[in-house]
Parts: structure tokens; C-alpha cells; sequence
């Protein structure tokens, strides 16, 4: 899926009268039959996560999908959700006002087709219903509350084709705001199928909840972190279990999430974060679980300093990196592949081929 610029300025309409053409044919030449202008198909996905909620608009041109707007705005939907069970009013409040500009962008863009889902927050909270019909409500969009299988589907249907290449046993993960799930795929050019998977209720929202990181001691820290750590490993035991029988073979590995692109941004050191730098790129499993420590040993304000981490992700990027961490361990592959790509090019692929628009998915693996 390419990105592409918004378009400016407007096309030149069919059988103008301007210009000297025009003019040479005289007054007593009829005018030309007005031409109905045919406007491109487009299509939209919104992602409404734990933490994020995200939008892309698409229309397809020369067989793949060219992206034409985008939107991505933390709404922290899931804060509190841990203790409450519940989605709070402030929650709400932020997420609606990031959710009627998506609905603006919609008719401005004069979206054909559209998909607005919301994942494990929503599930889980006692009031998501509630949510759902607040935003219907008051921006007319509509939230599918998907299930998990239909999350992990989306997810791999999106990113795999920037697995890395070659024929050992493939996994993708998605570690979101509260939950994570691992595939096991087989992976071609332009079809994923999913051979097993998992979703466990920790994503960088929850586990930090759960456990949260104290400022004054990295002792304490450190405990923190082991913590973290035993919990994912604990929640992947089943799936890790399972996949014991691909001990010895060449695995392959490729993440879909704000973890795995803040992480790769901290291993390129990038002074902000830039999708064409990070999407598609491979780093090496050892270097991951380097930066992982040495993140979760800081303090939040030392993390908070990190030009791509920042104030907004300094307090969750611990939490994903623990998670990382017990995916590497129960998936033990050399290099880790990393996606800024996942549920919403799911949708997109999946709206374009109702559309029966269906792109073309170009291998993007970069080595």
C-alpha cells in the first residue's frame, strides 16, 4: 500500500469553453455535450484501540491502494479500565471528539465504503455498548465491537507482506493497548493463512495497569519489570506450548504495533519518527531485547526524553517491551520484522475487494 500526499486544486473540466481552441470555433458552434464526472472510489478504516484511534482513507489506482488522508490520535480509552471495568466519561469524551473528525474526514473525502471497529477495550468494558451508541449517535459512525479471531485476522491480513522471505514457520504479533495476539501464518504474495492463534487480555495499557513502574528506585524497577515479564510469559503458555514443536528450525518473526515501531525508531536513532524509515525494516531479535532493558531500567523521565518515545509513550513503552520480550522467548527468531501496518490495511484489503478494487499486495520486505 503506497502513501500518497492529499491531492490539491481541481481537474479541468471536460469540454471547457476557454482558450484559443476554443475561441476559434465561434459563436455559432454548439456548445459540448456536458461530461458527468465519474469520481474514484474510495474507501476508509478506522482502528479505535485501546489507546489509539486511527483512520486511513484509500482509493485504488493502478492496481494497489494509495493512501489519501490519515488520521492517528491517542485517546487513552482503556485508562482505567484495569480497576473499573469500565470505560470513563473522560475516556469518552475523547474518544467521540477524535471520532467526529474521522466522520468529518469521511464526507470530505466522499468515502464509498467504510469499517470503524473497536477491539479489546470496548470488549471488555462493561459500558462499551454505551460508547458505541454515543458515537453513532453523535457522529454517525458506526462501531463494530470485533471479536478476537476477527482482530488477529485483520491484523495479519494487513501487514504480511513485509514478512521476511524464506520458508521456516512464520509468526505475527499485534501488541495493543489491551491485548496482544500472536498467528502462526503461512504467507505468499497475496494471501495470509492463519495456522493457530492467540489473544491474551495484556496489551501496554493493561500490563502497565497491572503493574505499574515506580519513579524512585531502579531496584524497584527491575522488580516491576520481572513481574510484567511473568505475567505475558504465563498468559502465552498454551501458544508456547504449541509451538515447541518448531524448535531448531529458522523462525521467522514480524510485529505490528506502536511498540515494535517506537523500539525500531530507538534502534535507528531517529531524532522523530518516520514510517518510511521503520516500515518494513528488520532488526536484529538481540538488539531488541537490548533496548527493551535498558528502556525499562530508565526512569519515565529519562524515557520521556527520547525524541521518539516522548511524553505520550514514556509511561507504556515498558509495558510493550516486556511483551516483546516473552514473544521473543516462546518464538526464538534471529531477527524481529517490523510493520507500521496492521487492522487498518486489513480493512482496507477487505473493503476494496467488496469493491471487487482488489490491490495488488506488493512484497515490501526490506533487508
Amino acid at each position: 500500500m503506497r502513501q500518497m500526499a492529499a491531492p490539491s486544486g481541481r481537474a479541468p473540466r471536460p469540454g471547457s469553453r476557454t482558450g484559443p481552441a476554443a475561441k476559434a470555433r465561434g459563436k455559432a458552434e454548439p456548445a459540448a455535450r456536458a461530461q458527468h464526472f465519474i469520481r474514484p472510489r474510495s474507501y476508509a478504516a478506522i482502528d479505535l484501540g485501546t489507546n489509539n484511534c486511527r483512520l486511513l482513507i484509500a482509493r485504488p489506482q493502478d492496481g494497489e491502494l494509495v493512501v489519501i488522508d490519515a488520521f492517528s490520535r491517542i485517546v487513552r480509552l482503556g485508562e482505567g479500565l484495569h480497576a473499573s471495568g469500565r470505560i470513563s466519561e473522560a475516556a469518552m469524551d475523547r474518544t467521540v471528539a477524535a471520532l467526529a473528525i474521522c466522520a468529518d474526514k469521511l464526507r470530505r473525502r466522499h468515502v464509498t465504503l467504510s469499517r470503524a471497529v473497536a477491539t479489546e477495550a470496548c470488549r471488555r468494558a462493561a459500558n462499551g455498548a454505551e460508547l458505541a451508541e454515543r458515537v453513532r449517535r453523535e457522529t454517525g459512525i458506526v462501531l463494530d465491537i470485533i471479536s478476537p479471531a476477527e482482530e488477529a485476522r485483520l491484523a495479519a491480513l494487513g501487514c504480511h507482506n513485509l514478512m521476511e522471505p524464506g520458508e521456516g514457520p512464520a509468526l505475527i504479533f499485534d501488541i495493543g493497548g489491551g491485548s496482544t495476539e500472536l498467528m502462526h501464518v503461512d504467507v505468499s504474495d497475496h494471501d495470509v493463512k492463519i495456522h493457530d492463534w492467540t489473544s491474551v487480555p495484556w496489551g501496554v495499557v493493561s500490563l502497565t495497569e497491572h503493574a505499574p513502574l515506580p519513579e524512585d528506585s531502579l531496584a524497584g524497577r527491575q522488580a516491576a519489570y520481572a513481574h510484567m515479564r511473568e505475567v505475558t510469559r504465563a498468559a502465552f503458555a498454551d501458544f508456547a506450548g504449541r509451538a515447541q514443536k518448531f524448535a531448531g528450525q529458522p523462525l521467522r518473526l514480524l510485529g505490528t504495533s506502536g511498540t515494535v515501531t517506537t523500539l525500531a525508531s530507538v534502534f535507528l536513532n531517529l531524532p522523530r519518527y518516520d514510517r518510511r524509515a521503520v516500515d518494513g525494516l528488520v532488526v536484529p531479535a538481540d538488539a531488541m531485547r537490548e533496548i527493551s532493558r535498558r528502556l525499562a531500567d530508565a526512569s519515565m523521565a529519562d524515557r520521556a526524553e527520547i525524541a521518539c518515545i516522548g511524553r505520550e509513550r514514556a509511561d507504556l513503552v515498558v509495558a510493550g517491551c516486556a511483551i516483546l520480550e516473552s514473544i521473543i522467548d516462546l518464538w526464538p527468531a534471529a531477527r524481529v520484522g517490523v510493520a507500521d501496518r496492521g487492522i487498518r490495511e486489513g480493512i482496507l484489503r477487505t473493503l476494496a475487494m467488496q469493491g471487487r478494487d482488489v490491490p495488488v499486495t506488493r512484497r515490501e520486505y526490506r533487508s
